[in-house]
C-alpha cells in the first residue's frame, strides 16, 4: 500500500512540476515586438501616386487565419477547433479568399489576422496568397503577435501562433512603420496576445500623403476597456497627420458593436453575449474623425458573428468592421459584403470614397 502512495504521489509531483515548468515557460517566452518598427515596403504598384477628386475604393477583411469556414467553431469563442479543419481545406479556403479579394478589384485592401509559420494553420504561409491574388500593387507586413506554444486544448494544442495586417495599394506605398497598441497587463494579455496597427503612406497626386491605418483592436479583454484605449492613441495619431494637411483613413476590426446596437438590424440571438460593446459616447469627440459603419439600411448584412459553433440562424451576429475618415475624406458609400461567412467568421466591408 506504501508503494502505490508514493507512485501515486511521484506522479503528482511530476504533474505539478511540468505544469509549473510550462506556465513559467509562457511568462518568460512572452513578448512584445515592439513600437515605430519600419516595414518593408513589398512590389510595385502601377501608379505613382493616388488621384485626388476620384472615386476610390477600398475593403477591410479579417480572414480568420484562413480557418473559419461557416461551419467553424473557435474554442476561445465557444466552439470545439482549435485548428483549421485540416491543411487541404486550410488551403482550399484561401484560394477562394483570394479569388473573392481579386474580384473586388479595390484601390485599397486592408487585410487582418493572416498566419505565417502557426501550429494552427500548419504552419503555412498566407501572406503568399494574400501578395499574389493583389499582384500589381505595393504592400506591407506588420505582424501583429508571436505568442508562445499554447497546451491547450489538451486533444489538440493551439500551439504556437504568428500572425499580422497585410496593406495593399495600387499606388506605390512610400514607407510604413508598425505602432505597438496597449494591452492590458493582467494574465488577459496572455489570451490577447500583442497588438499593433500598421502605417503606411502613399503619396497623392495633389503633393500631400494619404496615411493608411489597418488595425485590429483587442477582443480577449476583461471589460472592453482597453480597446477603448486602444482607439483613443489611434485617432490621436492620424489627428496628427490631418494637422499636417494629410488625407487620413483607417480601417479594420474594432472588435467593437460599431452600430451600436446591431441587435436592432440583425435581431436578437439565441445566446447573448458582450464581448463586442458599443464605443463608449463621446470617444471620437475632439479629433476630427469620422466612424464609417458600414450598413444598408434596407438590407442589412453584419461582418461578424461569434464564431461558437457552425453558422446559423439565431446566431450572435453584428458589425463590427469598418473605417474612420479625416474630414478631407468625402464617403461616397459603404457596406457589407453578403458571403454569408462561408470563407471567414467576417464578411468583407468596403468604402468608397473621393480625397477632396
Amino acid at each position: 500500500m506504501k508503494k502505490v502512495l508514493k507512485i501515486i504521489l511521484c506522479i503528482i509531483l511530476a504533474i505539478v512540476i511540468i505544469a509549473a515548468a510550462y506556465v513559467a515557460y509562457v511568462f518568460i517566452a512572452y513578448h512584445r515586438l515592439g513600437d515605430n518598427i519600419k516595414l518593408e515596403v513589398q512590389g510595385k504598384a502601377g501608379q505613382n501616386a493616388i488621384d485626388v477628386g476620384t472615386e476610390q475604393k477600398i475593403v477591410s477583411w479579417n480572414i480568420g487565419f484562413g480557418a473559419y469556414e461557416d461551419d467553424y467553431g473557435f474554442f476561445m469563442d465557444g466552439g470545439t477547433q482549435s485548428w483549421a479543419w485540416s491543411k487541404e481545406r486550410l488551403t482550399a479556403n484561401l484560394d477562394a479568399i483570394s479569388a473573392r479579394l481579386t474580384e473586388q478589384d479595390a484601390d485599397l485592401y486592408l487585410i487582418q489576422e493572416v498566419d505565417f509559420d502557426s501550429t494552427r494553420s500548419y504552419h503555412v504561409d498566407q501572406r503568399e496568397y494574400m501578395s499574389k491574388a493583389l499582384a500589381g500593387r505595393s504592400f506591407t507586413f506588420a505582424q501583429n503577435y508571436d505568442s508562445p506554444f499554447l497546451f491547450y486544448p489538451i486533444t489538440q494544442p493551439h500551439g504556437a501562433s504568428k500572425a499580422g495586417i497585410m496593406t495593399f495599394s495600387k499606388a506605390q506605398i512610400s514607407s510604413a512603420v508598425r505602432r505597438e497598441l496597449p494591452i492590458e497587463n493582467t494574465l488577459m494579455k496572455l489570451l490577447d496576445l500583442d497588438r499593433c496597427y500598421s502605417v503606411s503612406r502613399v503619396p497623392t497626386a495633389n503633393g500631400k500623403e494619404l496615411v493608411l491605418y489597418n488595425f485590429h483592436l483587442s477582443a480577449y479583454t476583461s471589460d472592453g476597456a482597453i480597446a477603448t484605449e486602444q482607439l483613443k492613441m489611434l485617432l490621436s495619431d492620424m489627428q496628427e497627420e490631418y494637422k499636417k494637411g494629410n488625407y487620413c483613413i483607417a480601417g479594420g476590426d474594432f472588435n467593437k458593436d460599431i452600430l451600436g446596437d446591431s441587435s436592432k438590424y440583425f435581431g436578437k440571438s439565441d445566446i447573448e453575449y458582450t464581448w463586442a460593446q458599443p464605443i463608449p459616447e463621446g470617444t471620437l469627440d475632439g479629433y476630427g474623425m469620422t466612424l464609417v459603419a458600414p450598413l444598408d439600411e434596407a438590407s442589412p448584412v453584419p461582418s461578424c458573428r461569434n464564431a461558437d459553433g457552425p453558422y446559423h440562424p439565431g446566431q450572435y451576429v453584428l458589425t463590427i468592421d469598418g473605417f474612420l475618415v479625416s474630414e478631407n475624406v468625402e464617403v461616397k458609400e459603404s457596406k457589407v459584403f453578403d458571403y454569408g461567412f462561408k470563407y471567414s467568421d467576417h464578411n468583407p466591408v468596403y468604402m468608397t470614397f473621393e480625397l477632396k
